[in-house]
């Protein structure tokens, strides 16, 4: 397979490496796409092969003027792409209305789509296909790792709607407490507010909920929905 990248053909500019250059930057950005489109984020399928295409054509354009002109430096144009993409990567990450930060995965792989495609338009083909089979494993077999790790993790961050009207938020606290749980880093989102039908005055706080021992997360919401004064109770992924 290395000989078949690494032959003159392919690694000239000429009609043929052009083309297929083109091609592989828009299969690979496409499979990194595929996955990001599959959960519906920012950046999807189409983003992707517009990014891979972009910084191959740029290597290609920096590939030619090196060798019309000979004045250029050849990697002058790919640096400026490694440090431009990241206003693109940049307007995928979010922070919602409940402090959850959402998008970093995405603007990663962005990045790493834009190098990708540097490496096929400068013809380290080999090099662009192993780095990008490895980001989609990265992505999908990785992903329930990811997953397992955090249910099973002491650390559990939490949205609550709270009902401070019927009763102190410390009361909760020492709910928490007497179940072998620990509260930190508690934030308020929104004060004051009120729940349709119920018209009941409450405060929502995000918090992350530490356990004594290894917990199933689910089963701490549920210990937690016990307490008195909780509305509404959900784990931020």
């Amino acid at each position: 397979m290395m000989d078949f990248f690494e032959c003159d053909l392919l690694q000239e500019l000429n009609e043929v490496s052009i083309v297929f250059r083109i091609f592989l930057a828009m299969i690979l950005g496409g499979a990194l796409g595929l996955e990001r489109g599959r959960k519906n984020r920012p950046a999807g399928f189409r983003t992707y092969i517009l990014v891979c295409l972009g910084a191959a054509v740029v290597m290609m354009t920096n590939q030619y003027i090196f060798l019309k002109y000979g004045a250029s430096d050849p990697t002058r144009l790919g640096a400026q792409v490694i440090s431009g993409i990241g206003f693109l990567g940049a307007g995928t990450i979010i922070l919602t209305g409940r402090n959850q930060i959402k998008g970093i995965t995405t603007a990663a792989c962005l990045w790493t789509a834009a190098c990708c495609g540097l490496a096929i338009g400068v013809g380290f083909y080999f090099g662009a296909i192993a780095v990008g089979l490895a980001v989609v494993f990265v992505l999908t077999a990785l992903h329930k790792i990811d997953i397992w790790v955090k249910r099973h993790s002491k650390y559990i961050e939490l949205y609550i709607e709270y009902n401070s009207k019927e009763c102190p938020f410390s009361d909760f606290i020492q709910y928490a407490r007497e179940q072998k749980l620990e509260i930190e880093n508690l934030q308020i989102t929104k004060e004051d507010f009120y729940v349709s039908k119920k018209e009941k005055k409450g405060v929502s706080y995000t918090l992350t909920v530490i356990s004594d021992k290894k917990r199933n997360h689910a089963e701490i919401i549920e210990l937690l929905s016990q307490a008195k004064g909780i509305w509404y109770i959900e784990e931020l992924q």
